[in-house]
């Protein structure tokens, strides 16, 4: 496992970030780079060129709010009362289906509410439509049937299947070369509206976030039977819909015992999905490691005890060396704590890479739901440059980068506030 921060304090933290606004280039709408960014050839150098200092330009169109076939779709069925089956209706509904009219709001965070995942269906054999694939569409709530891909796993073709890609074009539109980490995260979060979901719909999903495949970033098969793998972790409750995130400032430190329980939702959430991954407890590596960072220091999880006291690693506030390093968004700096997802190696290939973030967001999603049950305001942090945590503590160097935040206060939001 990953050496720990030793208790120092954090004057090394303070040195001047070399990310600052101004003007560059930026992909157009039809550039083949855009699309392909998050492959297994592109993956690894956009990622360590979103992470420098290079400047985003202006903006460009993002396109459609959504991407589905034309054509009016078919409803989305419920579950059939003489089969046992899950209700995908009320899943999808309350995991990916527009908030207000303008179809800006769903339950998961997007960069900039450009909402760049799209969701496919595969329904096998003697499902509630017929076998195939179809695009659901987030302001209609409908089912758009899609040609055959080229090649039919064997493995997915019983039950159904829900399937997260993207579409890079509106990310890139207003975040240019920044965009891949984006992307992933957004996907991660989206998984995780889809388990809260299933949480609340009594539905079972199988994941797979191993982040082996670009396309898609994320499936989980999807069963009747119920399972609450989840609802709790860490002592706070996950199930229930995403609150909007807060605007700034989020202010006012959160007390310790509900810090705690936070970092117990956020280390826990993607093995309890995932098998595969390893156990800290088992002495496997976890990737993302969860920190805290607040106006007293920088703290961690006791691996051992779930939900207990932190156990702090560095002294003094650290928060300004984040503010200098969140992409221009200075109001980190007065937040009450920020939960910062630390790992991803510079060297880490693409699986890995699509791995850490698809998980931070995942994770990062079930955190907010909690938090806002604790009565936090919260709002992810996902844009990072130069932000090499590791080094700034004098560690080695491209090891451990910050791949995701989650700013939270305990104050209650300013008059006038969304």
């Amino acid at each position: 496992m990953s050496r720990m921060p030793t208790d120092t304090d954090t004057d090394a933290l303070r040195a001047p970030a070399g990310n600052r606004p101004g003007t560059g280039t930026r992909p157009t709408d039809g550039d083949p780079a855009v699309a392909g960014v998050l492959t297994d050839g592109a993956l690894p150098a956009a990622l360590a060129r979103a992470r420098g200092p290079e400047p985003v330009g202006p903006d460009t169109p993002a396109g459609p709010r959504v991407s589905v076939p034309p054509g009016p779709g078919t409803p989305v069925p419920a579950a059939r009362p003489d089969r046992r089956e899950a209700d995908l209706d009320r899943l999808l509904r309350a995991a990916f289906v527009a908030g207000d009219p303008a179809g800006r709001f769903r339950p998961a965070a997007s960069a900039g509410a450009l909402h760049p995942v799209d969701v496919r269906v595969r329904i096998g054999p003697d499902g509630p439509l017929p076998p195939g694939r179809y695009a659901h569409h987030p302001l209609t709530h409908r089912l758009h049937p899609l040609p055959a891909p080229p090649e039919t796993d064997p493995g997915t073709a019983p039950g159904v299947l829900v399937e997260l890609t993207t579409t890079p074009r509106r990310t890139a539109s207003h975040y240019g070369h920044r965009a891949a980490p984006l992307l992933l995260l957004d996907t991660g979060h989206a998984a995780g509206a889809l388990h809260t979901a299933a949480v609340g719909a009594g539905v079972g999903l199988r994941w797979d976030l191993s982040g082996t495949r670009p396309d898609p970033l994320a499936t989980a098969v999807v069963t009747p039977a119920h399972h609450d793998r989840g609802v709790t972790a860490g002592g706070a409750t996950i199930g229930g819909a995403r609150p909007r995130s807060a605007s700034p400032p989020l202010t006012g430190r959160p007390d310790p015992e509900v810090t705690a329980a936070l970092l117990g939702v956020l280390t826990g959430a993607p093995r309890h999905l995932d098998p595969s991954l390893p156990d800290p407890a088992d002495g496997g590596e976890p990737d993302p490691v969860w920190w805290v960072v607040d106006e007293e220091g920088l703290f961690t999880a006791d691996p051992a005890r779930s939900g207990g006291p932190l156990l702090r690693r560095a002294r003094g506030d650290a928060r300004p060396w984040s503010a200098a390093r969140a992409a221009g968004q200075g109001w980190v700096a007065e937040v009450g704590a920020i939960l910062l997802a630390v790992g991803c190696p510079g060297d880490a290939d693409a699986a890995r890479i699509r791995r850490s973030h698809l998980r931070a967001g995942f994770a990062a999603h079930l955190a907010s739901i909690a938090a806002a049950r604790l009565g936090l305001r919260c709002r992810p942090v996902g844009s990072w440059q130069g932000a090499d945590l590791g080094a700034a503590l004098g560690r080695p160097r491209d090891r451990e980068w910050i791949v995701h935040g989650l700013a939270i206060g305990a104050d209650p939001a300013p008059p006038g506030a969304r």
